[in-house]
Parts: C-alpha cells; structure tokens; sequence
C-alpha cells in the first residue's frame, strides 16, 4: 500500500467532512473503512470509503454485497426510507479482471450502493469522475509520491479525524443546553401537594382533590380558570404520583438539557395547560396529574426530531416514538385514563416547542408561525370548550351538593334555578331544588319541583317519596298516598317508603 493512495483516501475525507458537512459515523479499528453519513446531502446521504487495493473481482463482489448488509443496517438505524450509498473504493489498480458488474447499483430491499473506483495510477480522471458523481467541487492536490512521506500522510489522516470530531462535539453540546433545575423543583412541588393532600383528607377523596386545584369542569365553567394549570401539580394515589415523578425525572430532566432552563418550564407550564384543556373539551370527569404536561415533553422531543431528524433518529428517536404509541395505547385501552389530556398535552408540548425554538438555533419566522398558530388555536379551543361543554344534570347536581357541603345553599339554588329555566332534561337538578324548597318549608314550591322531576323522569323513586312528604304538609292525603306507592313499586326495598305508605294508609 502506498503513501500516495492512503494521502488521496484522508484527503477525501477530510473534504467530505470539513466541506459537505458529512459525519464519521463508523470507523473500522484499522481506520480502513469509513461511513459517514450528512444530513444535507440530497443524493449520496450516506458515503462508505474503504482503502484497500484491489486485484481479483471476485472480492469486490463479496464486498459489495457485504457493504449492502451494513447499508440496510445502517438505513433502518438513521433513515426508515430508501438511500442511496456511495461506496468508493480508493486503489492503486483497478481489479485484474473483469468488474462491469460493479458499474450498475446493487439493490437490497430499500438500500442501493453505488460503486465507485478511485485509483493511484489515474488520479485526474478518477477526481473528475467522482466529482461528477457526487456533483461536488473536490479541491484535491496530490504532490508527487516520491515527496510524500508517512508524516504528511499521518497529518492529514489526524485533521480528518479531527474535523468530524469536532462534528461529533457540536451534537453532543445539542443535548447540553443546561442541567436540569426546573424538573427537580416540579417534582418537590408535586411531592409536597400530594403530602399536604394526604394530611387534608387523602389524594384519592374527591373533595380533597377539588380543593387542591383538580381539574373540575362544573368550577371552570364557573370562572374558576386557574384550575387549567394546578392539576399538573395534583397527583391521585401514591402510585400515581411515583409514576408521574419518575417519568418527569428522566423525560423532563432530557428536555431540559436540550431546551435550556426556561424553554423547558415554558413547554412545561404550556402542555399541562394543553393537556388540561383537552380534557376539559372531551369529557367533564374530575382528572389530575403531571401526565399531560409529561407527554407535552414527549412533543418537544418530537419537534426536537423535526429540527435534527438525523440525529435525533440516532440518539433517542425510535424509543420516543414507541413509548408515545404504547402510553397511548394504553391509555385507550384502559378505563379511567384520561387519554384526552394525553394529546392536548403531547400537541401543546409540540407548539410550545415550536414557538420557543431550540438554544443556539434561532428561526424566528418559524417561531413567530408557531406562536401565532398557537395562540389562535388556543383562543378557539377555549371558546368552544365554554361555549359547548355539556353541563348535564348530573354534574350540576353534583357541583350543587358541593355548595351544600360547604353550606352555600343559596348559591347552589341560585345555580340550579338558571340551569333548569329552559331546560327540558334536568330531573335531578330539579329534584334537589325541591329538596332545598322544602327545607324553607316552601312546600308549594317543592311540589312544583317534584313534579317536575318526575316529570321529565317517571322512574326516579326518590321524588316520588319526597313529593309524598309534600303532599302530606300539604294536606293532600290522596295524591301522598299515590306517590308513596309508586315509590314503593320503583324500589320495594326501601324500608322508609314502606313505612310512609303504611302510615298514610293507617
């Protein structure tokens, strides 16, 4: 092997690297065999360059075939779609024999490598011929072998390994944007509401968790807005806030080293908005917890992957996609996940992203596209979370015994009666304003109410009880034995109903 071949296979890839921006991504432990790879290049995205003089055909054939396995391996690594390979092969002959194969591309399912004959003894034509090839300038100058020496050689052997070293430590200063500060304080502050819950009535009692900020549509639509951000904060069970806390550790401690500190705690803050927000448009269900806010870090990994597609690919890509498609599958999969708050938080963690950018590389046109479709999309989605959730009768009922609860029968009447004015479907909500009528001793306007409730629902037992007990204050013994029996009927069991009818019957 001589100097002159080793020069022209460095030189060749000290330009690839320092010029084409191409990468070392394999080197072989004699520095014989080097891929690289380069997001920028539209035709030869990966190149293969191996030195090594040839003689018979016959072992580049073995060779080809060999560069097609590692290709495929390489594609299914870093790209999921068909490449092209350049595999050049620097020479001082080209093979004795016969090697027209090699002109025409060897295709392995989505893989084709392309070979190319780089040879000592034709050093012009081979520089012209892969310059057109690759469509690319190759600036090469190749002083005479008989000046060359093993040092000049070694040199620029050392600025080629050197370039795409330097290459390697730009991607990896990409990941080390900070140290993790915010996701350590969002893990303390979630740890200590759950302890603060624990002590206050436990983290699974409704109450409790509506007290300390839980997502509960009836209170959003009442004007309580702040309740879009607690919940991220507010964690259902030990086991749910192990979880949280243990994805939030490694997810958001990643995302906070790629996006800096307070990237990260506005994509945070944003997905848990997000993920707030789609739970509150898809269902009325009292939720909580980091996961929508966690799965909005997932979206900022996403985005981190629409900026370096490549790299990304590389280091963590296919691991993220499989997580989110599993957590979602089973979110799906399983009752009382709230998958809704899952996608408004992996979509909000996308857009926040987007509008913030990544450190170091700043798109303002794209930001500034981001953030406006941010904004505009969020304004629409609250607007129609307020102006379509379903405010069904159950859980106005359920927020009227809450007011009760906390002594406000005022307020919850006052609640109710708005809500039943017009509308055709409320027998619970009308049933509790007999309930609370009747307490004032309003009997007149506690039979309005009863009826009205069995009205609109003929088989709700408890009302036909209470307007019983109506009728009796009333002094309508007739209509209070009817009713009684037909609370009887409806639910035989009820020892209390029994006992009224008996009595009125006596």
């Amino acid at each position: 092997m001589g100097f002159k071949e080793d020069y022209l296979f460095w030189e060749i890839v000290r330009l690839l690297s320092v010029q084409y921006d191409y990468r070392m991504i394999t080197v072989t432990e004699n520095h014989e065999e080097i891929w690289l790879e380069s997001d920028k290049s539209v035709d030869f995205p990966v190149i293969r360059l191996i030195r090594h003089d040839l003689d018979w055909a016959n072992w580049l054939k073995r060779d080809i075939d060999r560069t097609l396995k590692n290709g495929e391996q390489v594609r299914k690594k870093l790209y999921k779609k068909p490449i092209n390979i350049l595999s050049i092969y620097v020479s001082k002959f080209a093979p004795v024999d016969d090697y027209e194969f090699s002109v025409q591309p060897a295709i392995v399912q989505k893989t084709k490598v392309n070979t190319f004959i780089f040879t000592g003894e034709s050093v012009s034509t081979s520089i012209k011929n892969l310059e057109d090839t690759l469509k690319k300038p190759l600036p090469i100058s190749v002083p005479e072998e008989e000046a060359l020496e093993e040092e000049q050689v070694l040199e620029l052997k050392k600025m080629a390994i050197s370039a795409s070293v330097k290459k390697a430590k730009a991607e990896q200063k990409v990941f080390q944007n900070a140290k993790p500060f915010f996701t350590y304080i969002l893990i303390a502050i979630s740890v200590a509401v759950f302890i603060l819950m624990e002590f206050s009535g436990g983290s699974t009692d409704s109450k409790t968790l509506i007290k300390f900020g839980a997502k509960y549509s009836p209170y959003i639509l009442q004007g309580e807005w702040w309740r879009f951000f607690t919940p991220m904060f507010v964690h259902i069970g030990f086991i749910h806030l192990l979880m949280n806390t243990f994805s939030l550790y490694l997810i958001g401690a990643e995302v906070e080293r790629i996006y800096g500190n307070t990237r990260f705690l506005f994509i945070y803050i944003f997905a848990g908005f997000a993920g707030t927000l789609g739970s509150f448009i898809m269902t009325t269900n009292l939720s909580a917890g980091a996961s929508g806010a966690i799965f909005g870090c997932f979206g900022a990994l996403l985005y981190f992957g629409v900026v370096y597609p490549k790299l990304f690919m590389r280091s963590m890509g296919s691991t993220v996609i499989v997580l989110i498609i599993i957590n979602l599958i089973y979110g799906f999969s399983v009752p009382g996940i709230d998958n809704a708050g899952h996608i408004g938080g992996l979509i909000g963690g996308f857009l926040a992203a987007g509008a913030v950018h990544l450190p170091k590389a700043k798109n303002l046109l794209r930001q500034m596209a981001f953030f406006i479709g941010t904004v505009i999309l969020t304004y629409f989605l609250l607007q129609y979370g307020y102006n379509n959730q379903k405010q069904d009768d159950e859980t106005m009922a359920m927020l009227a015994q809450d007011y009760m609860a906390d002594g406000e029968e005022g307020k919850a009447e006052e609640m109710l009666s708005e809500y039943v004015e017009g509308n055709s479907d409320a027998p619970i909500s009308h049933f509790i304003l007999g309930n609370l009528t009747f307490d004032n001793e309003d009997f007149d306007g506690a039979r309005h109410y009863f009826e009205k409730a069995i009205e609109q629902n003929p088989e709700l037992h408890e009302a036909h009880y209470n307007l019983a007990l109506t009728y009796t204050r009333l002094e309508l013994m007739d209509e209070a034995k009817e009713q009684a029996q037909k609370a009887v009927e409806l639910a035989p069991k009820e020892k209390s109903y029994r006992e009224l009818l008996e009595e009125l019957e006596r």
